[in-house]
């Protein structure tokens, strides 16, 4: 029973992750959009720093995370609206599959997905723009934005509690954009005011790209970030869990 359960979460899992490769929003918004971002303003901004981080380096981290959060929250939060809103998920209910499996092999997939979005575009900046990082540099930062990146996903998973996919997808670009905007990923919090700095060090954006701002630059991972994308983890998750407990008890 149990391989055949492991099996089949296999089987989802796999499935999951065609379906995504093949989802055009999720192609332009995770892949071609933070590439062409990244060309763009790296070639426009010339050999500039953020403080003593070279710019190239620097935008490359930002845009790999801005791929990682598109792909948990644009594919993965509309997948699961979808998904609730047709009764798929009710379905799995009468099968043999364990309750788990359906959720493990979206966020198993998604990892994956995540996982493939910071190679390209390490691939991408290492060739494209010759950004020439350490080992372990390479390593620690892609590490810091996929495990970043969970918390997104607990974000999307919230998000695709709405059960209309068509009012996920408008409220999950406007809070993708936004926090995009305003956690410093399309330009260094350091070109905003002092007011929204301060409230920008409190979004999940700028605590992902921080961490890898941080070891690109020769720096540490700030803890204080560890504990709030840890805290914003816990608190979609425990929001999610308590709106889809109450739909099924009504």
């Amino acid at each position: 029973m149990k391989n055949a359960s492991m099996r089949a979460t296999w089987a989802q899992c796999k499935a999951e992750m065609i379906r995504t490769a093949r989802n055009k929003r999720f192609v332009f918004f995770s892949i071609i959009m933070p590439v062409g971002f990244f060309f763009i303003f790296t070639s426009t901004m010339g050999n500039n720093t953020v403080g003593e981080t070279d710019w190239a380096s620097y935008y490359l981290m930002s845009m790999t995370a801005y791929g990682v959060i598109g792909a948990s929250l644009m594919s993965f939060a509309q997948r699961i609206s979808k998904e609730r809103s047709q009764g798929w998920v009710r379905m799995l209910h009468i099968t043999p599959l364990p309750s788990w499996s359906y959720l493990v092999s979206k966020v198993a997939a998604q990892a994956v997905i995540n996982l493939f979005i910071i190679a390209a575009m390490f691939i991408v900046g290492g060739i494209g723009k010759q950004i020439a990082l350490s080992p372990a540099v390479w390593v620690e930062s892609g590490l810091w934005i996929w495990i970043g990146g969970f918390s997104f996903m607990a974000l999307g998973t919230l998000l695709g509690t709405i059960r209309n996919a068509d009012v996920v997808q408008v409220v999950t670009m406007i809070i993708y954009m936004g926090l995009s905007i305003l956690g410093g990923l399309w330009m260094p919090t350091s070109t905003m005011s002092e007011t929204l700095q301060n409230i920008a060090k409190f979004t999940p954006t700028f605590r992902l790209g921080q961490g890898a701002w941080n070891l690109v630059g020769g720096g540490s991972i700030d803890w204080s970030g560890v504990l709030i994308l840890g805290a914003y983890v816990l608190v979609f998750m425990l929001l999610s869990s308590y709106i889809l407990k109450k739909r099924e008890a009504v």
